[in-house]
């Protein structure tokens, strides 16, 4: 076994230094090969048996672990029903603390690959990592227990898919593919749909994709592309809120509100002088001497976002549109004041903190802010109105944020991609537009009398609050459960 190993270790090297004259295509192949000699390499931690293996499930997500809530509802739910589950991912945010504070979750950092090369083209750079990638995802996936089965969200599927599916042949594991998107998608955006690497890339999840044993998506349209164009059959599964998102109560928006207030200014307060038996903050005023918690009269309306900051959602939509709104109030139109609230982390945030900061406005406050994974559900449950610009990179993708939204019965006004109707309702639950002026339209008509629940936007939450949306854990024991017992 000793020379074997030594062998492949040997055949790897000169793959990888013979790889610029072979060109990009090599990739996936180098990618598989690098998956079995690690299995090779470790194959002293061979499958599990019994009873305590059939119970293990290895939750794996080349992201991080705390933004990436459809895999940690997969874990909460695997805990729940008797799994032990072990957590794989980079590390980041902190996650929410049901996750780490359960018995039966162990979370397992993985240390995000730099190879801090400097030398050749990008390329060869770009395949040395993935080669690194996937030696270090089936070193930590031999190392662990043996799961009976292995959950892996795609994407980022490259090199996952591949060597996931090398540790799952070498333990005896099922192996388990939830397709949020398509990679290749993604990776187009910045480098166009005929780039070598995008066509590379398109061609791996295709054909590594096809070696699961079950799969699951987020859209029946996404299904339908996947049995249809890839010949892989998968099971919807809807994302749907947890039950942490739901509407707050005024005391607990009132905290948070005090909370915001200390960084954020447009969450202070507005009134100089207040009794002393009063505490305010933009929206809430608290009665010290009773406990009573009230809505300020002539409050602003608070609109929501929430963004990982990529190419795929164009802020500069609903910034033009905010700069509409404003100039509707300017030209004397009765409506309230606004703060914009947006939460998330991501590469180009900082690209529109600048734009923001040279943006002058006189009735629209606007603030970036990232939360704790407790705050952000009180935060999204004491909103009037939300706002989602994501694009599907495939068009078969839906926006996980709305979902959360809407288990908070807050209304969405959403830019329009190809099935998002499986979730925005035009005009019941929300509003669909195309560009900016048409979101400019749609707040002016939500925020007139907003505070009335007689008017749009009223109806749109009385419509959530009555649709009684189906909870994650219901949806989760009904179409994946079934799906693990079958299994066995």
């Amino acid at each position: 076994m000793v020379t074997m190993a030594a062998l492949w270790v040997f055949l790897l090297l000169i793959l990888s230094l013979l790889l610029p004259t072979f060109g990009c295509g090599f990739l996936p192949a180098l990618c598989g090969v690098a998956a079995v000699a690690c299995a090779l390499l470790a194959a002293r931690a061979g499958p599990g048996s019994g009873a305590e293996a059939g119970r293990r499930v290895c939750v794996l997500v080349l992201g991080d672990v705390g933004r990436s809530p459809r895999m940690v509802n997969h874990t909460l739910s695997l805990a729940r029903n008797g799994f032990g589950v072990t957590l794989l991912g980079y590390p980041g945010a902190k996650p929410h603390r049901d996750v780490l504070n359960n018995d039966k979750i162990n979370i397992v950092y993985i240390t995000e690959v730099m190879t801090g090369m400097k030398f050749g083209p990008k390329i060869f750079q770009y395949v040395v990592k993935i080669f690194v990638q996937t030696l270090q995802i089936c070193y930590i996936l031999l190392k662990i227990d043996a799961p009976s089965y292995m959950i892996l969200q795609n994407p980022p599927g490259l090199p996952a898919i591949a060597a996931t599916w090398a540790v799952c042949l070498l333990r005896g594991s099922k192996f388990i593919i939830d397709w949020h998107n398509y990679g290749y998608t993604i990776m187009s955006l910045t480098h166009g749909d005929h780039h070598p690497i995008v066509l590379i890339a398109k061609w791996y999840e295709q054909f590594f994709g096809k070696l699961s044993d079950s799969n699951l998506c987020v859209t029946e349209a996404m299904k339908e592309d996947l049995r249809v164009n890839w010949n892989i059959k998968a099971i919807t599964l809807y994302d749907c809120p947890s039950p942490i998102f739901r509407e707050t109560p005024l005391e607990l928006q009132h905290e948070l509100f005090k909370k915001l207030a200390n960084d954020f200014a447009p969450f202070k307060g507005r009134c100089q002088s207040v009794h002393s038996d009063l505490e305010q903050t933009a929206f809430t005023e608290l009665n010290i001497s009773t406990g009573n918690v009230t809505h300020i009269q002539g409050r602003p309306a608070l609109l929501l976002s929430s963004t990982s900051w990529t190419e795929d959602e164009d802020f500069s939509i609903l910034l033009k549109a905010l700069e509409e709104y404003e100039s509707f109030i300017t030209s004397g139109i009765t409506l309230p004041s606004l703060v914009c609230a947006i939460t998330g982390k991501g590469p180009l945030q900082e690209f529109y903190n600048r734009l923001i900061e040279k943006m002058h406005f006189k009735y629209v406050h606007i603030c970036t802010l990232w939360l704790e994974a407790e705050d952000y559900p009180v935060l999204l449950g004491s909103g009037d109105l939300g706002v989602c610009l994501h694009k599907s990179t495939s068009g078969l993708d839906l926006p996980m944020k709305v979902v959360d939204m809407f288990g908070c019965c807050l209304p969405v006004c959403a830019v329009d991609f190809q099935c998002l109707h499986e979730l925005v309702k035009h005009e019941e639950n929300g509003l669909i537009f195309k560009n900016s002026q048409e979101l400019a339209v749609q707040l002016k008509l939500l925020f007139t009398d907003f505070q009335n629940e007689k008017n749009t936007l009223g109806i749109f939450k009385r419509n959530l609050k009555e649709s009684k949306m189906v909870q994650w854990d219901e949806n989760w024991d009904e179409t994946v459960l079934p799906l693990l017992a079958a299994s066995n």
